[in-house]
């Protein structure tokens, strides 16, 4: 199917070009939410006479989202997970659980606003892309921890997965070396 962009989209074009797109995305995704129009000839003549009205509109918006972006970039944003010995969570974090944690630090970001290709799965320091604007993007820094003070510790450049592993590491090898009760006995028999 073929449509007009009334606004520009990622990876399809700008904003009054006429595009070829699969039927599915644009009755499902471009027609509601408004990005778009079929491209007959009287949408063609309607969206030429409401241009200048919708580059302005567009303009407003990114000037909007720029004003935005200068308060968003570079912020950090703790998220409190329950996780294994390993940094694996039991769970994971969603574009949802990040779009509330900025609603809670005092940011209104929609969870369609936040690019994350794939949930996060582990602790750490994870930067994540907010889309404010088709053209305006910016970076935040999610740091995912089990408490607050490892969440601090984090912060601080402490990576804590590779403690856990160590110490888990130290924990066998002590147990390998350390002989069990009988064999300490049976030991103390030969020598004898």
């Amino acid at each position: 199917m073929e449509v007009i962009l009334l606004e520009r989209i990622a990876r399809l074009g700008q904003m009054g070009d006429v595009v070829k797109v699969r039927d599915g995305f644009a009755r499902n995704f471009l027609l509601p939410q408004g990005k778009a129009l079929r491209a007959t000839e009287a949408n063609r003549t309607q969206f030429e006479s409401q241009r200048g009205h919708l580059e302005a509109r567009n303009l407003e918006r990114k000037q909007e989202a720029e004003a935005a972006s200068k308060k968003v970039d570079g912020q950090s944003f703790i998220v409190i997970r329950q996780a294994g010995e390993t940094g694996h969570l039991y769970g994971s974090v969603t574009s949802r659980d990040i779009a509330e944690v900025m609603e809670t630090g005092g940011f209104s970001v929609n969870r369609n606003q936040v690019a994350l290709n794939q949930p996060i799965k582990t602790i750490g320091l994870h930067t994540v892309r907010i889309v404010l604007h088709p053209e305006v993007e910016v970076a935040v820094t999610v740091n995912v921890a089990r408490s607050n003070d490892e969440a601090a510790r984090q912060a601080k450049g402490e990576d804590l997965t590779t403690v856990a592993q160590v110490e888990a590491g130290e924990e066998a090898e002590g147990a390998a070396e350390a002989p069990a009760e009988g064999e300490a006995e049976e030991a103390e028999a030969v020598t004898e």
